[in-house]
């Protein structure tokens, strides 16, 4: 068998890894997520707008079925996938997302409600006139082509684009540990910062801002944190808050209508979202001022009314929705963008540095290329004026020669060698002719009509404009001041074209504070020996029968407001707001306590509300004998389970008895032990410390060995006898010692 070993490559598997995903990474951080600093567009934009113009949908020319363009583009330039381009297409016809959109739809390319677009087959699109901003003078050579993925075509390694596109629309795309997320802006107030720019290369930002103050988004808004722009055009980073606009408006039966005219910029693309939010919040008595939610939207605009109860406080209602729902939302703001094959964070004077070089660049081609094709022409011109003084020998040439190449090389180099004339003046007078190659041509391709004394006119007049035109261009291109004029001059014009009004306001607002409209009522909480756990209004307890109470192991008297806490023999306690035990009928089963609070499989010593709790005094006993006071008020915390007590290894919580302010402070009562074995000890209340909830406590009673305390009570010292699973026990009897001694035998 043949030793193939020679043949077999051996990779490190980690290195391997490694380099393939670092490859990835950069694939999709610099060909597909990331945009172009100086055209703002990802090369999936930027493959659609160019096999659009190939198609030559221009804005004057019909709309061609989506599907087509994006065929065009997939086959050509982006074999990654039609749903992923028609998205792009789709996204950049949206005026609710673009401040200029680039794609002039035709057909369902959704809405800002969150419906979809329409499938590729059903939409048409051509290029809008902010896409030919971008495309324009492409003949010109003034970017640079690459060959596409299978070398078949070529395509534009960036769009000459002529307008400030990254800041007035915006990009938002996640790549590979990055992101990028950059707001929209007012196209008026982008150029003007440009020409400022351009005036005074040493601007600050500060300066920048009273022209480009903040972003400008599509559906309007308010901007509430204005303060904090110059931080975040300064570094490229930060968060904007974005309120809707709203209106007042008396609505029926003397109530306020709370109308939403404009979203903010996150919703857009879904409106639906917002609205059913708003109608689950009121459902839910989130918002209990809330007495409807409609969408009253059309093509006018947005208007979507919040009907609100009588006699409510509107101001607090609208700091709750700003605060729970999407009318108040954040846009974090990441200027991030390739330059030179490389992710780079931008502030807003570099990003505008960055276009304004692509400018010069550009135009400097421009006019370059002009120049060029301009002297080309001039010395046409010069050509044919020249022939138009000798075009009786001209003629005589042509009618003498037997091919055009021998007439051209008599134009260019006087060669009259085979040549029949007329005159030996006429050979003579050819052999002194030096036309240029391209003035022989366009001589030879000369038309008869050329000749007549009006046409000849024009040449010579067509001839002092070229070199007029010469003379600018060579200015423009020889003073880079010219070349600024040319490039202000032009940004003035696409602001005309493309003006409109700033829609998002600015402000500087505090952040929302919501004071919920909180209705306090007297409820009792049942809870069964099953721990079956339920709340019953003031009302409803009162009307119950003994009967349906019964069963019933406690019942508990609280707030609405209150929380009811539960106290385990394993040493915690767990806290269940009143709102969330479920407020049901009296013979309803109710939820069981574990549910509510995570309980598992701990045994409950205590139940009780955190009014009573707060205001009392707890006696801690445990099955080891250690006993201590704790104030009601160390147990106050908004966690939902906390530790009550310290516990050594194998203890557990015997007892935890409620006792008052009084009951404390005059020390009278009478605390009794009981054991396993049957020994009772009593001593005063007075004898036990108060101390922290993380505390041990002390010796109560002196155990005998695998003797645990059972039972413990805190008694008036007149009281008789008290009772212990069924038995009558003669508190009399129980003598009182020192905390700390050994019990007596208990007596029945």
């Amino acid at each position: 068998m043949k030793n193939n070993t020679d043949q077999v490559i051996q990779l490190d598997f980690s290195e391997e890894m490694k380099n393939s995903y670092r490859d990835y990474a950069m694939s999709v951080i610099i060909a597909r997520a990331l945009p172009d600093v100086r055209d703002g567009l990802k090369p999936v934009q930027r493959r659609i707008l160019y096999s659009m113009m190939e198609l030559g949908l221009d804005p004057a020319k019909p709309h061609r079925k989506s599907a087509r363009i994006v065929g065009d583009t997939m086959g050509k330039y982006h074999p990654h996938g039609d749903s992923s381009i028609y998205d792009a297409l789709v996204h950049m016809a949206e005026d609710f997302a673009l401040r200029v959109p680039l794609v002039d739809g035709h057909g369902n390319f959704g809405s800002i409600d969150g419906d979809s677009a329409a499938a590729m087959r059903y939409t048409e699109a051509r290029l809008s006139a902010g896409a030919m901003a971008l495309l324009g003078d492409m003949e010109k050579g003034l970017v640079h082509f690459d060959p596409n993925f299978d070398n078949s075509e070529k395509e534009p390694s960036v769009l000459p684009a002529k307008i400030p596109n990254l800041l007035i629309n915006g990009t938002t795309g996640i790549a590979v540990g990055m992101a990028t997320n950059i707001p929209p802006h007012n196209p008026d107030e982008v150029i003007d910062g440009v020409i400022a720019y351009i005036d005074n290369p040493n601007i600050t930002i500060q300066k920048l801002m009273t022209y480009i103050p903040a972003p400008d988004f599509p559906t309007g808004g308010t901007i509430v944190n204005q303060a904090e722009l110059a931080a975040i055009y300064e570094t490229g980073e930060g968060k904007i808050r974005i309120r809707a606009n709203h209106k007042i408006e008396n609505g029926d039966n003397g109530r306020k209508n709370i109308v939403i005219t404009e979203i903010p910029y996150t919703v857009a693309g879904n409106k639906t979202k917002l609205v059913e939010g708003l109608v689950s919040l009121m459902k839910d008595k989130v918002f209990d001022e809330i007495f409807d939610v409609r969408d009253e939207s059309s093509k006018e605009g947005i208007r979507i009314v919040i009907e609100v109860k009588k006699d409510r406080d509107l101001d607090n209602l609208l700091n709750g929705l700003y605060k729970k729902t999407p009318m108040e939302d954040t846009y974090s703001v990441n200027l991030l963008a390739i330059k030179d094959q490389q992710p780079v964070i931008f502030n807003l004077k570099s990003m505008i540095g960055e276009f304004v070089d692509f400018q010069a660049e550009l135009y400097t081609k421009e006019y370059e290329y002009l120049l060029d094709k301009t002297i080309k022409r001039q010395e046409i011109v010069e050509g044919l004026i020249k022939a138009t003084n000798v075009i009786d020998l001209i003629i005589e040439i042509l009618r003498g020669s037997s091919s055009i190449k021998q007439a051209k090389d008599c134009l260019i180099n006087g060669n009259t060698e085979g040549i029949r004339f007329k005159s030996k003046k006429s050979e003579q007078s050819a052999s002194k002719l030096n036309f240029t190659e391209r003035q022989a041509e366009a001589i030879l391709a000369m038309q008869l009509s050329k000749l007549i004394g009006l046409e000849i006119i024009k040449l010579h007049d067509e001839n002092d404009s070229l070199a007029a035109s010469i003379e600018e261009y060579k200015k423009i291109l020889g003073d880079q001041k010219e070349l600024f004029k040319v490039i202000k001059a032009q940004l003035r014009e696409y602001k005309k074209k493309f003006h409109t009004p700033r829609r998002t306001k600015l402000e500087n607002a505090a952040a929302a504070e919501y004071v919920e409209e909180v209705k306090v009522e007297d409820i009792y909480v049942l809870i069964d020996r099953f721990g079956y756990t339920k709340s019953i209004d003031a009302a409803s307890y009162s009307r119950a029968s003994e009967d349906n109470l019964k069963e019933f192991v406690h019942m508990i008297p609280m707030k609405s407001t209150d929380k009811l806490c539960v106290f385990s023999a394993e040493g915690n306690m767990f806290q269940v707001k009143a709102e969330n035990i479920p407020r049901v009928k009296v013979k309803d089963k109710g939820t069981l306590i574990h549910n509510l609070c995570k309980l598992e499989k701990e045994t409950v010593i205590l139940y009780v509300s955190f009014e009573e709790l707060f205001e009392s005094q707890l006696l801690f006993v445990t099955r080891n004998g250690f006993i201590k006071q704790v104030s009601g008020a160390e147990f106050e915390t908004n966690r939902s389970q906390i530790n009550a007590t310290k516990l050594e290894e194998g203890d557990a919580v015997v007892s935890i008895r409620l006792l008052t302010a009084s009951d404390v402070l005059f020390g009278i009562l009478k605390v009794i032990l009981l054991t396993e074995k049957g020994l009772s000890l009593g001593f005063p209340l007075s004898q036990v410390p108060e101390m922290k909830k993380t505390g041990r406590g002390v010796k109560a009673i002196t155990l005998e060995k695998e003797d645990t305390i059972c039972f413990a009570a805190a008694l008036d010292p007149n009281t008789e006898t008290f009772e212990y699973e069924d038995k009558v026990l003669n508190a009399k009897k129980v003598r009182n010692r020192k905390r700390g001694d050994k019990g007596q035998r208990a007596q029945l």
